[in-house]
């Protein structure tokens, strides 16, 4: 198993927090520092990560969190603001954030010790389909939604096809369910700026047919094996 996949599958890290760690030198095989990222870890090999025995985990634990506004989707956070993780502190596991929500997004946040799972959500070529509604300033008008369903350029970058569906209009503001597969930096944010309705709101409400539901913001569950086997077949 090559070294990155192992250190995921070791709940760890994802894979490319894994070869950060072995870029830094944080990672020795048989207690020396390994220098290979392609490395292909044989039977009897002993790993350490941050010098700390590590193996691969045979059971995994899965977290489905509605992530409140007002949090930071990191491990920790260097200017002491609070983050997700406080949020899931009763969890008996060493899990993190699957991919980010900003400070000021709500919704859907998978958290988890699947470092290989973690993986194949958040890489791009896997083109994971994810939900938001959103309510944004004024109308969005049938050529704005065109707009955004052939793509917009946000900053050097042009989107691909989203799914765009108006949900209801609500005084001088639109609420609209967008779906999108990749994870640009505030993506969503940045392609309603891009045609000229600010975002007011946002909530991530799906990541494939996984569905955020009626859980209380703030709130989390462990996902059903179906929901587990359904993302790890995605």
């Amino acid at each position: 198993m090559r070294i990155n996949k192992y250190i995921a599958s070791a709940g760890f890290a994802s894979r490319r927090k894994a070869d950060r760690l072995i870029a830094d030198g944080n990672v020795k095989i048989n207690g020396e520092i390994l220098r290979e990222p392609g490395y292909e870890v044989m039977p009897g090999d002993v790993v350490h990560v941050n010098n700390r025995v590590i193996k691969p985990k045979t059971r995994h634990t899965y977290v489905l969190l509605n992530k409140p506004m007002g949090y930071i989707t990191t491990m920790q956070d260097e200017k002491g603001r609070p983050t997700v993780m406080e949020l899931v502190q009763a969890v008996d596991a060493r899990i993190f954030p699957v991919g980010r929500l900003d400070y000021n997004t709500e919704g859907l946040l998978i958290l988890t010790d699947d470092g290989d799972l973690a993986y194949r959500l958040m890489h791009p070529k896997h083109k994971v389909t994810k939900t938001y509604r959103a309510l944004v300033a004024g109308d969005l008008s049938r050529e704005r939604q065109a707009q955004l369903r052939k793509g917009v350029d946000i900053g050097g970058f042009i989107t691909s096809p989203a799914k765009v569906e108006i949900v209801k209009v609500k005084g001088r503001s639109t609420i609209v369910d967008i779906t999108i597969h990749e994870g640009k930096n505030r993506q969503v944010r940045k392609m309603f700026s891009a045609v000229g309705n600010p975002v007011q709101g946002l909530v991530r409400t799906a990541i494939g047919e996984l569905k955020l539901g009626r859980l209380a913001i703030g709130h989390y569950r462990k996902l059903t094996k179906d929901e587990i086997e359904y993302l790890k077949n995605m």
